[in-house]
């Protein structure tokens, strides 16, 4: 009976273990500059991503969109909509998005207020 106990107490363990790890999120930082993001291109895993922007003397106000690659950006609809931060950003500081997962694929990201080119974002 012991070792059924401590037997089930492994399994239990080792799903919460699992589902914890899949549950990770890992935060991509940005940053903008007049007109542009200083990263240019980004190349991730599959997973859950807290996008935190910051403004470097952008624009007064900043902030991101991403959309899955051969969307039209200019259409809200096609925006992941967890991706935008929280509130705009100003000057000199930075938000965060709502925890994003992305699934393998090409997205795209850019910041219409800034009005930076769309940049490239894997996911492998």
């Amino acid at each position: 009976m012991k070792n059924l106990v401590i037997g089930l107490f492994l399994v239990a363990f080792t799903i919460t273990a699992t589902a914890q790890d899949k549950m990770k999120v890992q935060t991509v930082n940005f940053e903008q500059t007049m007109g542009e993001f200083t990263q240019k291109s980004l190349t991730l895993s599959e997973g859950t991503y807290v996008f935190n922007v910051s403004n470097n003397n952008a624009a007064p106000e900043v902030g991101l969109v991403l959309i899955e690659a051969g969307k039209d950006g200019a259409d809200a609809k096609n925006h992941i909509k967890d991706a935008y931060v929280s509130k705009m950003v100003t000057h000199g500081n930075t938000e965060s998005s709502k925890p994003v997962t992305l699934k393998k694929g090409t997205y795209k990201y850019f910041c219409p207020f800034n009005k930076t080119p769309q940049y490239t974002l894997v996911v492998k």
